[in-house]
């Protein structure tokens, strides 16, 4: 594999990683600790759960990643949807704990890793189909995260990404920056500084 696009793509997830951590806190932070519980309906997930999930999925998926089947024996998945004596601050600590699982044995993979076999639940994958198959996990239940605060929040809500009707305001906030010299810039944190700045007038 070439040393520089194996680096670039290691970097690349690691970046998108965070975004989606980021993404996810920063939409938590909007939420009392009762609409953090809230289910919206019997057969809903709160956003409690999707983090408890999360958690569970992180430790799991990256302890031992190399080396072990990502479906550790000792996790307990159906228990990772139910909220027994947990919180807030339990599942939070959690969900910090299982990202810097994922990040402690993701750093320091070589280019010669990507290429490697790892099995999930006894299903080979290469380094770069499991991280892809990660990547594309916790995206999709980040987006139920935000959703479901939006719609708690709902007029209380602040943008994290680019407004309503605000597009082209959006492109033009891009074009300063990058006039300014900013190269490359985060698409979650841009768009969350432009929507503040919109808010604040």
């Amino acid at each position: 594999m070439n040393l520089e696009l194996a680096e670039n793509y290691k970097q690349d997830a690691l970046n998108s990683f965070r975004s989606y951590k980021k993404l996810a806190e920063r939409a938590i932070a909007q939420l009392s600790d009762g609409d953090f519980f809230i289910l919206i309906d019997p057969e809903a997930n709160s956003v409690a759960l999707i983090v408890k999930h999360i958690g569970g999925n992180l430790h799991s998926r990256w302890r031992d990643f190399l080396n072990s089947d990502g479906e550790k024996p000792d996790r307990d998945r159906d228990l990772e949807f139910e909220i027994r004596g947990d919180s807030r601050e339990s599942l939070m600590a959690f969900w910090e704990s299982g990202w810097q699982t994922l990040f402690d044995n993701l750093e320091p993979l070589t280019p010669g890793d990507l290429l490697r076999t790892v099995t999930i639940r006894g299903e080979p994958h290469t380094v770069v189909e499991a991280i892809n198959r990660q990547l594309t996990h916790y995206s999709y239940h980040i987006g139920q995260v935000v959703f479901l605060a939006k719609h708690l929040r709902s007029s209380e809500w602040r943008n994290l990404s680019v407004p309503k009707r605000q597009s082209k305001q959006f492109n033009r906030f891009l074009s300063e920056k990058q006039a300014k010299g900013t190269r490359k810039t985060n698409r979650f944190d841009v768009a969350a500084e432009f929507a503040a700045n919109e808010e604040r007038g």
